[in-house]
Order: structure tokens, then C-alpha cells, then sequence
């Protein structure tokens, strides 16, 4: 379509978005899964859910990719930030709110919109860093909790 118009895109681009388009598995056979015939469950959900059965011993599922509008597959994202951004902003954003959902924040877009580093090349291993020095102060003021406790007894006495 692009190219007809004379725009240059690079293919890349292109597989990005039809990968997008791709990312919804249509399930045709349960095998010992607890999905439904007909039903459309994410590509990674999906990989993961056949992974856990047959590492059980387990039928898997089958189902075949189903190829979704652009509109459809970037409304239908795990984050909601994200599907506010391209359209039905409001509609979005209510169920969201009904919902109670929360955005992890895992993809480029949603950490472009809210103004976080995001976390691709130097912006993932800034976001490690920051993991795992959060982990560290969580250890840090529990092993100092006892302290303050035994201190605040010794002040009051």
C-alpha cells in the first residue's frame, strides 16, 4: 500500500507491524489445556501454556495464528497505555479504570508516553540497575527495622 503511494518503508517495518497483526492464536483443538474451541489467546500465553503441558506429560493445545487488523491488534495490546494511544483513547481508558487495571510498563511505547527510559539497549540495563538496587534497600531497611524497634524501646524507657 505504502510503496503504491510511492513511500518508502523499509521491510522491516513491515514485518513489525505484520507480526503485530499475527499475535493472536485461534484455538482449534483443547487437548488438556483449559482453553475453549474457538477461543483467541496471545501467541507468547499460548507457547507458555503448551510448554507447562507438555513438560507435565500433557496434551497440548493446537490453533492456528489469526491474521487481525491493524486497528484490532494495536487495541488488543497488554498494555493499555499503549492501546489509548492509537485510538478510542476514552473508551480504553474507562474500561481500563473499571477494570482496575494496572500497566506494568514492559513495552518502547507506554514508557515513551509516560517519559521512562525505555527498555531497550543502555535504558534496560539502567532499569536492572535500578531493580536491583530497589531490592537491595528492601533487604537493607528490613535488617534495620529490628534495630529501630529495639532503639525506640531504649528512648522511651
Amino acid at each position: 500500500m505504502y510503496r503504491l503511494q510511492g513511500v518508502k518503508i523499509n521491510d522491516k517495518h513491515i514485518e513489525v507491524i505484520v507480526r503485530q497483526m499475527l499475535q493472536k492464536i485461534e484455538i482449534d483443538e483443547v487437548g488438556d489445556s483449559t482453553y475453549l474451541v474457538g477461543e483467541q489467546v496471545g501467541k507468547l500465553e499460548y507457547e507458555a501454556e503448551n510448554r507447562k503441558l507438555v513438560a507435565k506429560g500433557e496434551r497440548p493445545a493446537h490453533g492456528k495464528p489469526v491474521l487481525q487488523g491493524i486497528t484490532k491488534a494495536s487495541l488488543q495490546t497488554d498494555s493499555f497505555i499503549s492501546a489509548a494511544s492509537f485510538q478510542e483513547t476514552t473508551r480504553v481508558l474507562t474500561e481500563a479504570a473499571v477494570s482496575g487495571k494496572t500497566d506494568t510498563l514492559n513495552g518502547l511505547k507506554e514508557n515513551v508516553i509516560v517519559g521512562r527510559l525505555i527498555p531497550a539497549g543502555t535504558g534496560s540495563i539502567v532499569a536492572e540497575f535500578r531493580r536491583v538496587a530497589a531490592e537491595r534497600d528492601k533487604l537493607v531497611l528490613a535488617a534495620e527495622a529490628p534495630n529501630e524497634a529495639l532503639t525506640d524501646e531504649r528512648e522511651s524507657a
